[in-house]
């Protein structure tokens, strides 16, 4: 399984940032990630600067969001609809997204449904529960 390190990730990102400004061509994965770019300008800054991405600290107490997860978490979204993947999360997004009107909010709405079965998981030691995720991505949908 590939397994990315923090700065792979960063990296990746800077990359995509750059080429999409250049007008260079994009592999399906990075144009799925340069589209998710183009969905928050506030991290252009955060982008431009290889040396920068890979030396920033996000921490909690900072209030600030890392924008490398939240970018990454949009790709890890779009993949699991793309594939449905736990099966249902296809149907529960575009429930979501008809109920908010936007995909892009429900994208940050499953966001913190996968946030938190990952800190569930990693609490508890036990593998992610990919049903509690659906779950809690389902309850938003209907509310």
């Amino acid at each position: 399984m590939f397994q990315p390190s923090q700065h792979d990730v960063r990296r990746f990102f800077c990359d995509v940032h750059r080429k999409q400004r250049a007008g260079e061509p994009l592999t399906p994965i990075e144009a799925l990630a340069a589209s998710w770019i183009a969905e928050h300008p506030e991290y252009d800054a955060d982008l431009a600067d290889v040396d920068a991405a890979l030396a920033a600290v996000y921490s909690v107490e900072d209030g600030r969001t890392n924008p490398f997860l939240h970018l990454s978490m949009h790709l890890s979204i779009s993949e699991q609809v793309s594939i449905d993947q736990p099966t249902g999360i296809r149907q529960a997004f575009g429930l979501l997204a008809a109920r908010l009107g936007s995909a892009h909010e429900a994208h940050h709405q499953i966001m913190e449904c996968l946030g938190e079965m990952i800190w569930a998981s990693q609490r508890s030691g036990l593998p992610p529960d990919g049903h509690a995720y659906l779950d809690c991505v389902r309850r938003r949908a209907t509310r």
